[in-house]
């Protein structure tokens, strides 16, 4: 039932009351109804207070003996309806001003929004923030739908975290950027620290003009760095470490072929095979090597970007 309804049904019944009507025994049951609903989502201890306050208030009005039935139970509901009423506007502003949360939206451009720590959100497009009235508290924690880049308040003793689909960031006072694509999640750092944590792989630690991605495939993680390209002058990102745990064999090799040029073919009766390795930025040669150890094949090198395992 919406307040409006709620209002106007609860001035009917007061009307009823100073006219003297009765009330129709549709309304009793659905008074019934409703006074069995409201109070099963409240505290009994609130209750309970509110009850004798109410009570206590309307203690002057029921002075004198009343020996009607009839006019007991008018006056019964009379009084549960006025109950309930302030039970779910209390409870309806309770709710409002102390435990909804705020939710921040950006449509159709960027917006800023400045935390009560003094922190700074960007949100990018189509991307949706999430701050509970507890924030800030003694961790900072705020939810996040798609990208955005905080500058976040320097604190030593309260972290602040950011909850993200299916990972999440922690630091204490940096500036960073996160990106959500679907499944591919990257968070790029600019300035302080940051860790990264995402489930079936170990915390990142990034420092700055790194970079933390999943590749958009789960239990995997890279951290590459950004470096400047002498010849054409572009940013380019080098790959420093790629972990992989429990990840299909036919997957990893997307992930090389897509990201970094390396094409390795291989028996098929080991695509599906689950693989767990850490990769470097060493050099391809003994990437390749590593992953032919786990699967017990044998590597066979073509040029510089195409490998050939074998039994």
């Amino acid at each position: 039932m919406k307040y409006s309804k709620t209002e106007a049904f609860v001035f009917k019944l007061w009307s009823r009351e100073v006219s003297g009507d009765k009330i129709s025994e549709k309304e009793l049951r659905l008074l019934e109804l409703w006074e069995r609903e409201v109070i099963k989502s409240l505290d009994k201890e609130d209750i309970q207070k509110s009850k004798i306050k109410v009570l206590s208030d309307l203690e002057p009005y029921f002075v004198h003996p009343i020996n009607s039935q009839v006019y007991f139970r008018k006056n019964r509901y009379s009084v549960a309806a006025v109950l309930l009423l302030l039970f779910s506007l209390g409870g309806f502003f309770t709710y409002f001003f102390f435990y909804k949360p705020d939710v921040y939206v950006a449509e159709n451009i960027n917006r800023t929004v400045k935390l009560k720590d003094g922190s700074l959100v960007m949100l990018l497009p189509g991307a949706k923030l999430t701050v509970e009235k507890s924030f800030p508290a003694e961790t900072r924690i705020v939810d996040l739908q798609g990208d955005a880049v905080f500058k976040v308040a320097k604190s030593k003793v309260h972290p602040f975290i950011v909850k993200a689909d299916g990972f999440s960031t922690r630091v204490m006072g940096t500036v960073f950027k996160v990106m959500q694509r679907g499944t591919r999640k990257t968070v790029e750092l600019y300035e302080g620290k940051v860790a990264v944590s995402s489930p079936g792989t170990s915390v990142a630690y990034l420092t700055p003009n790194q970079r933390w991605t999943n590749f958009g495939i789960a239990h995997t993680a890279a951290v590459v760095i950004g470096k400047k390209d002498k010849r054409s002058g572009k940013k380019l990102f080098v790959l420093m470490t790629l972990t992989f745990n429990d990840v299909p064999f036919k997957n990893i090799m997307d992930i090389l072929y897509k990201n970094y040029g390396i094409s390795i073919k291989y028996p098929p009766e080991v695509a599906d095979k689950k693989v767990t390795a850490d990769l470097t930025g060493s050099s391809w040669d003994e990437n390749v090597e590593a992953l032919a150890f786990i699967t017990g094949l044998e590597v066979q090198k073509e040029n510089n970007t195409t490998y050939i395992l074998k039994k």
